[in-house]
């Protein structure tokens, strides 16, 4: 795609497709979204994408930009998903954990759109709609701006940076993916405690949990830190 968007007003196509269907942003986004998870990272072209939707590739420009454009409305895709069934209960940890296991969810859910995307800021609706909520969740707690911007920061970046990790290892094939698992059976838990006595020690455990995601137990542990940080603060 090139740079030749088309405003707003004028995006929505008043005529059907050849195979039927109407064109909008939001179907664009969910064909992608599937075409991605089919097809991994080459799938998202413009020639693809119109022939997915029966289209020609040039309609697509009433829409976004290029394909970097597309990128960042996925992106808020996933996180307008993680906010759309989130409901607060007033508890600020337990709120933060479940959007953060939702958030963490989501990039499992679309494992190669999140590695796509887990890095890019797109200054759009849901994005801003997650960073008033997060900031909100945090003031209404008692941190003060500077310490709910450093909380958030930490918050969300560790949220994506699992989400990515774990989403990059669950894009993998299948057989690449057991086969990752499998050292930890196979190298770690036969190793001497003559020569790696920790390991050794902790084999059991290690090939149990390192086929689990860190993901809870990190946020476990940043959550107890805020709030640590937090008692400090208002003590």
């Amino acid at each position: 795609m090139t740079d030749r968007l088309v405003p707003p007003a004028a995006r929505r196509r008043r005529r059907p497709t050849k195979s039927g269907v109407v064109l909008s942003e939001e179907l664009i986004v969910e064909t992608a979204l599937r075409l991605l998870g089919e097809h991994g990272a080459d799938a998202l072209t413009v020639r693809r994408l119109g022939r997915a939707l029966g289209a020609d590739p040039s309609a697509l420009y009433r829409y976004f930009r290029d394909t970097d454009d597309l990128l960042l409305a996925i992106a808020d895709e996933l996180i307008g998903r993680s906010l759309r069934t989130w409901r607060p209960c007033g508890d600020w940890r337990a709120d933060l954990r479940d959007l953060g296991l939702r958030m963490h969810a989501g990039a499992l859910a679309h494992p190669q759109a999140a590695v796509l995307s887990a890095y890019r800021v797109t200054g759009r609706v849901h994005e801003i709609q997650a960073v008033e909520t997060i900031l909100g969740v945090l003031r209404g707690a008692g941190f003060p701006d500077a310490e709910a911007v450093r909380v958030y920061h930490a918050f969300v970046d560790q949220a994506l940076a699992f989400g990515a990790l774990d989403a990059g290892s669950a894009a993998l094939p299948a057989p690449a993916r057991q086969a990752d698992v499998g050292v930890w059976r196979r190298t770690y838990a036969r190793l001497p405690s003559g020569t790696h006595p920790h390991i050794a020690a902790t084999a059991g455990h290690l090939v149990a949990d390192m086929r689990r995601s860190a993901y809870p137990t990190a946020l476990d542990l940043l959550l107890a830190a805020a709030a640590a940080r937090l008692a400090e603060i208002t003590g």
